[in-house]
């Protein structure tokens, strides 16, 4: 299948790009490389440089390139930064889907997975949040990704077009060839890993006073190689007209039981200071994966916090400057 991976060059698409290229799949990427690495795209593939807000250049690139399916993986992803910039956001994520689209009806793509968030639930009312939960984004982040979700879906309605929508939860860990390369880097777990190299000044701990076991929130954590096989796995299942999956590892962790792992794992110690509790987290947000394990038959194989941390700490220690050298 010749598939489409927006987003290619930043840290899930070209997970995914490696994990298509391994299954024998026929891949371009498209990237405006702003925060993406061209480092990472293996030189023998097709990288477009395009921007989503540019819909002439978006439909241009998709005319030319005529794939089968679309995985969109390109957006702005920072919660804090979307409350300082909303207008990126919505011209970027939002915006930019719909450019996508277009040129998607444009030139007959038949399969579209879109690349969302568990930001679109805001703070759940129920601590294991499955897809019926009330849509309450709180940040221009959030509400950005729930509006492409309703584009895609009118979109599929008015020309028939089979889509998936991943809602991811906490992405992390690596392969031995790609890893997260952030600047600045935001992430919970590769920031505690580079505070244990002491690459980084201590870690802040956002909370202690959790209604939680220790006192510290607790998240769900999915292993960035079995999110992108989900992808993989809806390009040759999507027979209906549509569905929306979370995407997680179905049970939570701690951030105290992640510096744990990480100074147990690694012989390192987590330098770590604690803050006041960010508003708006809740103690504990947990997917619901029951639909993905039984519509798509995925399950995660690698998302134990062992195998997250390992991979990770494997990556950076090889990698101390990303994929700058």
């Amino acid at each position: 299948m010749r598939v489409l991976v927006t987003g290619g060059a930043g840290y899930v698409g070209r997970i995914a790009v490696e994990l298509l290229l391994d299954d024998g799949h026929d891949v371009v990427v498209l990237d405006n490389f702003s925060k993406g690495h061209a480092a990472a795209i293996p030189a023998e593939l097709q990288a477009l440089t395009v921007d989503l807000r540019n819909a002439g250049g978006v439909t241009k690139a998709v005319l030319d390139s005529r794939p089968d399916a679309i995985i969109h993986f390109g957006a702005v992803t920072i919660v804090p930064e979307s409350v300082r910039s909303p207008g990126l956001y919505y011209a970027v994520n939002t915006a930019g889907t719909n450019n996508l689209l277009s040129a998607a009806i444009d030139a007959n793509v038949e399969r579209f997975i879109l690349s969302s968030t568990a930001a679109v639930y805001g703070t759940p009312d129920d601590p294991l949040v499955s897809e019926n939960a009330p849509l309450r984004p709180i940040s221009p982040y959030g509400s950005s990704k729930l509006m492409a979700e309703t584009i895609l879906r009118d979109f599929s309605a008015a020309y028939g077009l089979k889509y998936a929508v991943f809602r991811y939860f906490n992405v992390a860990g690596a392969t031995s060839q790609n890893g997260e390369d952030h600047t600045p880097e935001t992430h919970l777990i590769p920031s505690a890993i580079f505070a244990a190299m002491g690459r980084r000044e201590p870690l802040t701990l956002f909370g202690r006073s959790y209604a939680t076991p220790d006192g510290t929130a607790i998240r769900d954590y999915v292993h960035v190689v079995d999110l992108a096989r989900a992808h993989m796995m809806a390009l040759t299942s999507l027979e209906q007209s549509g569905e929306v999956f979370n995407l997680g590892a179905g049970e939570g962790v701690s951030v105290a039981q992640i510096i744990d792992a990480i100074e147990r794992i690694t012989g390192h110690a987590v330098p770590a200071v604690d803050g006041p509790p960010r508003a708006g987290d809740p103690p504990v947000l947990v997917a619901d994966i029951s639909r993905a394990r039984n519509v798509l038959r995925w399950s995660p194989r690698q998302s134990d916090l062992d195998s997250i941390i390992s991979s990770a700490w494997d990556w950076h220690e090889r990698h101390p400057n990303g994929y700058s050298g």
